[in-house]
């Protein structure tokens, strides 16, 4: 069973910083690509970064909304994916959700709320 739990997320002021955790079991982790994306209030859900697994060299890749800003990294050993929030802005608030594309298969996590005031 596939299970990803988010962490991480809180209410912080404009300019400032947050990391989100997302941990995976039922998986083989280091072969699995995982991603961020988020959903903010009357919107559609929307691609925030990501990072291959193995085979894909870790390589990386951001929303220009979010580049230079964001940084996605992993742990293989502890199987956790996290996502690093520096320079906040108001419009980068809502729901952060957690992904892993396993044999074609795509898993959600719940989701954790970042809410960044002005």
């Amino acid at each position: 069973q596939v299970q990803l739990v988010e962490s991480g997320g809180g209410l912080v002021q404009s300019g400032g910083s947050l990391r989100l955790s997302c941990a995976a079991s039922g998986i083989i982790f280091s072969t699995t690509d995982m991603s961020w994306y988020r959903q903010a209030p009357g919107k559609e859900r929307e691609f925030v970064a990501s990072i291959r697994g193995i085979a894909g060299g870790h390589t990386t890749d951001y929303s220009p909304s979010v580049m230079g800003r964001f940084t996605i990294s992993r742990d293989n050993s502890h199987s956790t994916v996290d996502l690093q929030m520096n320079t906040l802005k108001p419009e980068d608030t809502a729901v952060y959700y957690c992904q892993a594309v396993y044999f074609f298969q795509t898993f959600w996590g719940e989701g954790t709320q970042v809410t960044v005031s002005s």
